[in-house]
Protein backbone atom coordinates (compact mmCIF):
# COMPACT_ATOMS: atom_id res chain seq x y z
CA UNK A 1 0.00 0.00 0.00
CA UNK A 2 1.49 3.35 -1.00
CA UNK A 3 1.60 6.00 1.70
CA UNK A 4 -0.94 8.80 1.47
CA UNK A 5 0.12 12.19 0.27
CA UNK A 6 0.59 14.87 2.89
CA UNK A 7 -0.49 18.08 1.16
CA UNK A 8 0.81 21.11 3.00
CA UNK A 9 -0.33 24.70 2.62
CA UNK A 10 1.79 27.65 3.79
CA UNK A 11 -0.28 30.83 4.31
CA UNK A 12 -2.44 30.40 7.40
CA UNK A 13 -0.70 27.10 8.17
CA UNK A 14 3.05 27.74 8.45
CA UNK A 15 2.73 31.51 8.13
CA UNK A 16 -0.10 32.65 10.40
CA UNK A 17 -2.12 35.72 9.51
CA UNK A 18 -1.57 38.72 11.78
CA UNK A 19 -4.17 39.62 14.39
CA UNK A 20 -6.18 42.84 14.09
CA UNK A 21 -3.34 44.64 15.89
CA UNK A 22 -0.78 43.24 13.40
CA UNK A 23 0.81 40.76 15.81
CA UNK A 24 1.75 37.18 15.05
CA UNK A 25 2.38 34.34 17.51
CA UNK A 26 5.46 34.92 19.69
CA UNK A 27 6.80 31.54 18.53
CA UNK A 28 7.30 32.83 14.99
CA UNK A 29 10.38 34.66 13.72
CA UNK A 30 10.54 37.22 10.93
CA UNK A 31 12.18 36.37 7.59
CA UNK A 32 12.34 38.41 4.40
CA UNK A 33 12.15 36.28 1.25
CA UNK A 34 12.15 37.11 -2.44
CA UNK A 35 9.56 35.03 -4.30
CA UNK A 36 9.90 34.28 -7.99
CA UNK A 37 9.05 37.36 -10.04
CA UNK A 38 9.89 39.88 -7.30
CA UNK A 39 13.00 42.01 -7.15
CA UNK A 40 15.44 41.71 -4.26
CA UNK A 41 14.61 45.25 -3.18
CA UNK A 42 10.96 44.25 -2.71
CA UNK A 43 11.02 41.17 -0.40
CA UNK A 44 8.03 39.59 1.29
CA UNK A 45 8.08 39.34 5.08
CA UNK A 46 7.01 35.98 6.47
CA UNK A 47 6.76 34.75 10.05
CA UNK A 48 7.82 31.13 10.66
CA UNK A 49 8.10 28.91 13.72
CA UNK A 50 11.43 27.05 13.69
CA UNK A 51 9.80 24.22 15.68
CA UNK A 52 7.68 23.33 12.64
CA UNK A 53 10.69 21.92 10.78
CA UNK A 54 11.51 19.15 13.29
CA UNK A 55 7.81 18.38 13.79
CA UNK A 56 7.27 17.99 10.05
CA UNK A 57 10.50 16.00 9.65
CA UNK A 58 9.30 13.56 12.32
CA UNK A 59 6.20 12.85 10.24
CA UNK A 60 8.16 12.76 6.96
CA UNK A 61 10.83 10.39 8.33
CA UNK A 62 8.12 8.00 9.51
CA UNK A 63 7.67 7.00 5.87
CA UNK A 64 3.92 6.98 6.46
CA UNK A 65 3.30 9.95 4.14
CA UNK A 66 4.59 11.38 0.89
CA UNK A 67 4.94 15.14 1.54
CA UNK A 68 4.00 17.60 -1.18
CA UNK A 69 3.54 21.37 -1.04
CA UNK A 70 0.03 22.47 -1.97
CA UNK A 71 0.23 26.23 -1.89
CA UNK A 72 0.09 29.34 -3.99
CA UNK A 73 3.82 29.66 -3.17
CA UNK A 74 4.33 26.82 -5.72
CA UNK A 75 8.06 26.12 -6.29
CA UNK A 76 9.00 28.93 -3.88
CA UNK A 77 7.73 26.69 -1.08
CA UNK A 78 10.65 24.32 -1.74
CA UNK A 79 13.27 27.00 -2.40
CA UNK A 80 12.32 29.70 0.12
CA UNK A 81 10.08 28.43 2.91
CA UNK A 82 11.23 24.81 3.29
CA UNK A 83 14.92 25.67 3.76
CA UNK A 84 14.08 28.19 6.49
CA UNK A 85 12.46 25.30 8.38
CA UNK A 86 15.23 22.79 7.63
CA UNK A 87 13.04 20.77 5.27
CA UNK A 88 14.44 18.92 2.25
CA UNK A 89 13.25 19.96 -1.20
CA UNK A 90 9.70 18.70 -1.61
CA UNK A 91 7.65 18.51 -4.79
CA UNK A 92 4.63 20.74 -5.18
CA UNK A 93 1.21 20.56 -6.78
CA UNK A 94 1.31 22.93 -9.73
CA UNK A 95 -1.60 25.24 -9.03
CA UNK A 96 -2.71 27.95 -11.44
CA UNK A 97 -2.73 31.59 -10.45
CA UNK A 98 -6.47 32.11 -10.08
CA UNK A 99 -8.02 35.39 -11.15
CA UNK A 100 -10.54 35.47 -8.34
CA UNK A 101 -11.60 38.03 -5.76
CA UNK A 102 -12.46 35.43 -3.11
CA UNK A 103 -10.92 32.20 -1.89
CA UNK A 104 -14.13 30.28 -2.61
CA UNK A 105 -15.52 31.11 -6.06
CA UNK A 106 -17.75 28.01 -6.07
CA UNK A 107 -18.25 27.73 -2.34
CA UNK A 108 -15.20 25.54 -1.74
CA UNK A 109 -11.42 25.89 -1.62
CA UNK A 110 -10.17 27.13 -5.00
CA UNK A 111 -7.37 24.53 -5.01
CA UNK A 112 -9.67 21.56 -4.68
CA UNK A 113 -10.46 20.91 -8.37
CA UNK A 114 -6.75 20.92 -9.21
CA UNK A 115 -5.89 18.74 -6.24
CA UNK A 116 -8.70 16.30 -7.07
CA UNK A 117 -7.32 15.86 -10.59
CA UNK A 118 -3.75 15.61 -9.34
CA UNK A 119 -4.63 13.02 -6.66
CA UNK A 120 -6.71 10.71 -8.78
CA UNK A 121 -7.63 7.90 -6.38
CA UNK A 122 -4.64 8.37 -4.04
CA UNK A 123 -5.16 8.66 -0.29
CA UNK A 124 -4.40 12.04 1.22
CA UNK A 125 -3.97 14.07 4.37
CA UNK A 126 -4.43 17.72 3.44
CA UNK A 127 -3.53 20.54 5.81
CA UNK A 128 -5.03 23.90 4.81
CA UNK A 129 -6.66 26.71 6.74
CA UNK A 130 -9.28 27.51 4.13
CA UNK A 131 -11.61 24.49 3.86
CA UNK A 132 -15.39 24.95 3.75
CA UNK A 133 -18.23 22.56 4.52
CA UNK A 134 -18.22 21.59 0.83
CA UNK A 135 -14.58 20.49 1.10
CA UNK A 136 -15.44 18.30 4.07
CA UNK A 137 -18.31 16.76 2.04
CA UNK A 138 -15.81 16.10 -0.77
CA UNK A 139 -13.52 14.35 1.74
CA UNK A 140 -16.41 12.18 2.97
CA UNK A 141 -17.30 11.24 -0.63
CA UNK A 142 -13.68 10.24 -1.29
CA UNK A 143 -13.67 8.15 1.88
CA UNK A 144 -16.90 6.45 0.78
CA UNK A 145 -15.15 5.48 -2.49
CA UNK A 146 -12.24 3.97 -0.55
CA UNK A 147 -9.92 6.96 -1.08
CA UNK A 148 -8.86 7.71 2.49
CA UNK A 149 -9.00 11.47 3.03
CA UNK A 150 -8.24 13.51 6.13
CA UNK A 151 -8.60 17.29 6.13
CA UNK A 152 -6.87 19.23 8.90
CA UNK A 153 -7.74 22.89 9.25
CA UNK A 154 -5.54 25.02 11.53
CA UNK A 155 -6.72 28.38 12.82
CA UNK A 156 -5.14 30.81 10.31
CA UNK A 157 -4.16 33.23 13.11
CA UNK A 158 -2.36 30.48 15.04
CA UNK A 159 -1.18 28.15 12.28
CA UNK A 160 0.07 24.59 12.48
CA UNK A 161 0.29 23.06 15.94
CA UNK A 162 1.96 19.90 17.19
CA UNK A 163 -1.52 18.42 17.76
CA UNK A 164 -2.26 18.64 14.03
CA UNK A 165 0.82 16.61 13.18
CA UNK A 166 0.03 14.13 15.97
CA UNK A 167 -3.36 13.69 14.29
CA UNK A 168 -1.62 13.08 10.94
CA UNK A 169 0.70 10.56 12.54
CA UNK A 170 -2.11 8.72 14.37
CA UNK A 171 -4.31 8.60 11.25
CA UNK A 172 -1.50 7.30 9.03
CA UNK A 173 -0.40 4.74 11.63
CA UNK A 174 -3.97 3.43 12.00
CA UNK A 175 -4.26 3.26 8.22
CA UNK A 176 -0.95 1.38 7.96
CA UNK A 177 -1.78 -0.88 10.91
CA UNK A 178 1.23 0.41 12.89
CA UNK A 179 1.20 0.86 16.67
CA UNK A 180 -0.24 4.21 17.71
CA UNK A 181 2.06 7.00 18.89
CA UNK A 182 1.48 8.85 22.12
CA UNK A 183 2.64 12.49 22.34
CA UNK A 184 4.91 12.00 19.34
CA UNK A 185 6.65 8.94 20.84
CA UNK A 186 6.09 5.65 19.08
CA UNK A 187 4.64 2.87 21.19
CA UNK A 188 6.89 -0.14 21.59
Amino acid sequence: MRPPYLLLDIDGVLIPFPDADGSTPATHNRHDVVPTGRSADNPVTVWLDAAHGPLLMDVIRSGLVTPVWCTSWRQDAATLIGPLLGLPPLPYVHLPRPQIATSHPDGYLWKRDHVNTWLGDADVVWIDDDFTALDHEWAHMRDARGEATLLIQPDPYVGLRAEHLAEVRAWTERRAGAPAAVSGIRAE
